[in-house]
């Protein structure tokens, strides 16, 4: 049986026809991975009711928006392996070096039909409009970097968790579901079209491409479903069963580090939950608490990112909260930080140090310390509104997974987004959720967290 796509997760993006053309082409951009993938699925199933075979095309830009040698070996990483799984299921698979929506526009001249995932993010949008008007056939949008679509869920920015949660809960049931792979019928190896990249070497291709070089490439992470798979299937046979205490102990790496993965779409929410939700050798506390953060927590996110086009910005937090800074915006502040030196890792707070170094030399931090690592930012700098900026570079910068919804939204909850005040008024912070170094080590064992990130490369 091949894969059932909700009707939910297909949305046509014109109304333009299907072409007497040679072949389906599946413009695959956010959802870097051969399982799992509702587009990729779609695409196969729309191909074999044409009897046509399938194209798999990806824009490779140097310039992609505030990404660097980091982001760029991770993502390559992927592409290799989207590479390798796709000619297993008879599929070629074209690399093409310039802007996304004028690679596919390229393969799109001829084109029975054009199908494209969902991106989230002004940038992603702008691409697949672009396309959709550009090209001469039907382009078609397929969902699957989501458990639930997000308009499916909602017609609104959600306020907060409490408000998404009873929306994603009452449809959890219809999606999360197995998605099978569908059969090919029509081989597309033998298609007489070549991209000008060849995915196979990472690192090769990374010398040749014109990227900023200033974060290197994590020596922590390697990039790709195959990776992904690995450190999922780790995560619930080592880790899974105690997240609900460990999660929160910096020291503990409890977490599961699928973020980077999800990130890049190498991997699917939905398997993960699926495997989770199924995994019974763990606590249900264990798997409930997992779910909520993947699920509800991470799509809360999504929702923010689609509805709000300023989500990256400080205009977008919550009147209440940017009343409350304001208020206290010229407050002294205990000390003060040139963002050169938050860089750096040169402060005074030693954990906070950690933090960062955990950062810039993995492109990953423990998710409690990201919370305590934007609080303090905010506390040392001049004012909340160069905070705010300061905090989204460093997560652009670093990150794996910055410049994601998650991040966005978690760079604006430091700021109140997502959150309620807290009384009573602080200096500084003023209703705004506080956090402190006292409370850190009350509850863990900080110094452990010190030694471990001392002791990476």
């Amino acid at each position: 049986m091949p894969a059932m796509i909700q009707p939910a997760r297909i949305h046509d993006l014109n109304e333009k026809n299907e072409a007497d053309k040679p072949y389906v082409l599946y413009w695959m951009q956010a959802s870097q991975r051969t399982r799992f993938n509702h587009a990729l699925e779609y695409s196969i199933q729309r191909a074999n009711d044409l009897k046509l075979p399938l194209l798999v095309c990806f824009g490779l830009m140097d310039d992609y928006p505030e990404a660097n040698a980091r982001h760029y070996a991770f993502m390559l990483q992927g592409l290799r392996d989207v590479e390798i799984h796709l000619k297993n299921r008879d599929i070629k698979f074209v690399v093409k070096h310039g802007n996304p929506p004028d690679v596919a526009l390229h393969y799109a001249k001829h084109a029975a039909l054009v199908i494209c995932d969902w991106g989230y993010t002004r940038h992603q949008k702008r691409w697949r409009d672009q396309v959709a008007d550009e090209a001469n056939v039907k382009v078609v949008q397929v969902e699957s970097d989501v458990v639930i679509p997000v308009e499916e869920v909602s017609d609104k920015h959600e306020y907060a968790a409490r408000t998404i949660r009873p929306k994603i809960h009452r449809k959890l049931a219809d999606y999360l579901v197995v998605v099978k792979p569908t059969k090919v019928l029509h081989s597309s190896l033998n298609l007489d079209i070549a991209g000008n990249i060849d995915p196979t070497d990472p690192d090769k291709l990374l010398e040749k491409l014109k990227v900023d070089r200033s974060v290197p490439p994590s020596s922590r992470f390697e990039g790709g479903e195959i990776a992904a798979a690995r450190a999922l299937k780790l995560f619930i046979a080592k880790k899974l069963g105690s997240y609900a205490v460990d999660r929160n102990e910096p020291s503990a790496g409890g977490t599961s580090t699928m973020s980077p993965y999800l990130h890049f779409g190498h991997i699917s929410p939905i398997e993960i939950a699926l495997a989770v939700r199924d995994h019974e050798a763990s606590p249900k506390e264990d798997r409930d608490a997992y779910l909520e953060e993947l699920i509800v927590r991470r799509e809360l996110s999504i929702n923010y990112v689609h509805f709000c086009p300023k989500y990256d910005s400080y205009d977008q937090l919550p009147d209440w909260a940017k009343k409350a800074l304001e208020q206290h915006r010229h407050d002294e502040r205990p000390e003060k930080y040139s963002l050169k030196e938050l860089e750096e890792a040169k402060t005074t707070d030693a954990y906070w140090n950690a933090a960062q170094l955990e950062m810039t030399r993995t492109g990953f931090m423990h998710n409690y310390m990201r919370m305590y690592w934007g609080k303090k930012i905010l506390e040392w700098s001049p004012d909340a509104k160069e905070a705010f900026a300061r905090t989204l570079y460093l997560n652009n910068k670093y990150f794996i997974d910055g410049r994601d919804p998650n991040a966005y939204a978690n760079v604006a909850w430091i700021y109140g987004l997502h959150d309620r005040p807290w009384g009573p008024a602080r200096k500084i912070f003023g209703t705004i959720r506080y956090m402190n170094a006292a409370g850190l080590k009350r509850k863990f064992d900080m110094d452990a967290y010190v030694k471990w990130v001392s002791g990476l490369a």
